[in-house]
């Protein structure tokens, strides 16, 4: 879940209101933050390593509402 979120009902809530597209740029956005934790986490400065858990849980939600949508079209 992106920081910005206030809780994972409002980031699925905001999911399920996007557009297809949308969700493809927010999931390339949060692949590459999840890319820099990781780098960050590798280096030794990271400060919270719960957020790559985080970033990897939102991928997941996202591609769960991708295949839905697939499903039931």
């Amino acid at each position: 879940m992106p920081d910005n979120a206030k809780s994972t009902r409002d980031f699925v809530e905001q999911l399920r209101e996007a557009t297809d597209t949308e969700l493809q740029d927010r999931m390339h956005h949060i692949h590459e933050s999840l890319f820099n934790l990781r780098f960050r986490l590798a280096s030794g400065q990271i400060e919270d390593p719960k957020r790559i858990r985080k970033y990897r849980k939102a991928i997941a939600r996202i591609k769960t509402i991708q295949r839905e949508r697939e499903l039931n079209s």
